[in-house]
């Protein structure tokens, strides 16, 4: 028996299932040098500038930081061309689409999302008592006509991601323009774009393209993916000001610490220098996805830091050879393995593993 009386809709919640550790795959398989390609982590460690920004604000750690991280929601607007009452910060991206849940859904009401999709969709639905409406995916990609179809009057929120996480396919801001002309302009419509950096730009830019003829458009965007500050937790979301006043009624106090807001600020300042690093990175995608491939695989089309392979009911077979070679990476059981593009070495070490895991 649970002690006291628990939400029944917290008590049937499965938790949020992060990414195995590689420490941890080593201790199960008695292995040494594992390396972990499971959370979409940027490989590179930060710019030094960031880590000095980050030990100047640990010298200010016995004092709360500001709790509404007014400088960097000014920055931040200035970042993407918007006013800053149209900025607000959360405890990564994640944390916004919390916060969304909180403040737009009651018992009962719907949520549409396509499925498969980013885990942390459904958890905060339920955590709600609301109803998830699921969409199925096509050929690993959103149908836009059916998520419109899902939309009714008890829809409160339409949640995007994009690129989808696992699979990694994106949708353009035309489509998304469509379902927006095709659902109440009282629903609002989530675009998460926590790894928009590593999109094809030719899909387009919701904040320019959507925003100013679309209230109900929140766009969600996070440091933890392309600037690797994935550790220090900060995000932010671009949306009309009457959703970020409601919003920030009941964002968490201090959610993004003193060092996560100097860090962001310094990010902000570096944006230039972080561009061959992303480069770098869209590389490696090309030429995994090139070298699976040539190996027979057929897969998404790859718009985030990672690769998806869709391999049905040999998901969890294969994930587990990879586990048991050093490779950790995110199987979806009887869907697909999704794995993160590390460095080159990282990368290389994948690909053979992969091979000697669908050999054996």
């Amino acid at each position: 028996m649970p002690i006291g009386k628990v939400r029944s809709a917290i008590r049937a919640l499965t938790p949020y299932r992060p990414g195995k550790s590689a420490a941890q795959a080593e201790k199960e398989h008695g292995i040494a040098d594992a390396i972990k390609l499971a959370s979409n982590e940027n490989p590179f460690p930060p710019l030094p500038s960031i880590v000095d920004a980050v030990a100047d604000a640990a010298e200010n750690a016995n004092r709360y930081a500001d709790h509404r991280a007014t400088t960097l929601r000014r920055r931040l607007a200035e970042h993407v061309g918007v006013e800053p009452e149209q900025v607000t910060v959360g405890c990564g991206s994640v944390g916004l689409l919390q916060q969304l849940c909180l403040t737009y859904v009651d018992p009962g009401d719907e949520v549409v999302f396509p499925w498969l999709s980013f885990e942390a969709y459904p958890i905060y639905t339920k955590m709600m008592s609301g109803v998830a409406v699921n969409p199925p995916l096509v050929d690993h990609a959103f149908d836009m006509e059916a998520v419109a179809a899902a939309v009714n009057q008890n829809t409160k929120l339409v949640m995007l991601a994009t690129p989808n996480n696992p699979t990694g396919t994106a949708v353009s801001t035309s489509d998304i323009k469509r379902l927006l002309e095709m659902i109440p302009s009282n629903v609002v419509v989530l675009v998460d774009e926590a790894y928009r950096e590593f999109a094809d730009p030719a899909l387009g830019n919701p904040v320019t393209d959507l925003l100013p003829h679309h209230q109900n458009v929140i766009i969600t965007r996070t440091f933890s993916k392309a600037y690797g500050l994935a550790g220090l937790r900060v995000g932010y979301a671009v949306t009309d000001p009457d959703i970020v006043t409601e919003m920030d009624k009941i964002l968490l106090a201090f959610a993004v610490n003193g060092a996560a807001q100097a860090a962001a600020l310094a990010t902000l300042d570096a944006i230039d220098e972080y561009r061959p690093r992303i480069n770098t990175l869209l590389e490696e995608r090309a030429r995994v996805v090139a070298a699976l491939t040539e190996a027979g695989h057929e897969l998404p089309d790859a718009q985030a830091n990672f690769v998806y392979l869709p391999l049905g009911d040999k998901t969890e077979q294969i994930g587990l050879g990879l586990e048991k070679r050093g490779i950790v990476t995110r199987p979806f059981p009887g869907h697909g393995i999704r794995v993160t593009v590390g460095t080159a070495a990282e990368n290389d070490r994948f690909l053979n593993a992969l091979t000697e895991s669908l050999d054996s």
